[in-house]
């Protein structure tokens, strides 16, 4: 089973859904399709079984740094803090995980934007993404809810972006940066997206 999960996993994170069949991922795994097929109903719910397995560890792990984060800012959360307890939480989780968990963040990161995989992203991450939310406006009294939900959205696109791990990054600079360096990512980011939250009230 978690062969077949690993196989799955690395496929569907280079090809998306419809870019895999079950007998790409039985050859990987050097079985019969018809293995497959006694595990899984069919690409759709063998496609779910590879999400599920490592959602509910990133959502946990956010949900559990958020909570302690909100219980030492007391009355006086930032948008910085907030941001370090979703955004770092994550990075270290699948650099330090190694290459499955590196897997599973370009998996995610290539079908966010999909039918298959929204809905999927909606069942998993939308408790530990209000969570969020939810810090940020007592961080921000004065902003809007419209501003601070943009202002997710944008480090969202940010996070998806890093996860997918393109080597876009590492053409432009000329090898000066490089999309697996989480690391850099992760002394970057929140500092980076904080400053924007802050930028969106104009008044």
């Amino acid at each position: 089973m978690e062969l077949i999960l690993d196989a799955a996993e690395y496929l569907f994170s280079r090809n998306g859904f419809h870019g895999v069949t079950l007998r790409d991922v039985a050859v990987r795994v050097g079985i019969h399709t018809t293995l497959l097929h006694y595990y899984f109903k069919d690409k759709t719910n063998l496609f779910e079984a590879v999400f599920a397995r490592r959602a509910g560890t990133t959502s946990g792990r956010r949900m559990v740094a958020l909570e302690e984060y909100e219980r030492e800012a007391g009355d006086n959360p930032t948008v910085e803090g907030a941001l370090h307890a979703f955004l770092d939480t994550d990075l270290d989780l699948y650099y330090e995980g190694g290459e499955a968990w590196m897997n599973y963040a370009a998996f995610c990161a290539r079908v966010s934007n999909t039918p298959e995989g929204a809905q999927l992203m909606d069942t998993y991450f939308d408790p530990v993404v209000l969570k969020l939310v939810d810090i940020l406006k007592r961080a921000l009294p004065d902003h809007s809810a419209e501003d601070i939900f943009w202002g997710y959205h944008f480090v969202t696109g940010a996070l998806m972006n890093t996860l997918a791990r393109t080597g876009r990054i590492d053409t432009v600079s000329g090898g000066l940066c490089h999309s697996d360096d989480f690391p850099a990512v992760r002394k970057r980011m929140a500092r980076f997206m904080a400053a924007g939250f802050l930028a969106l009230d104009d008044r």
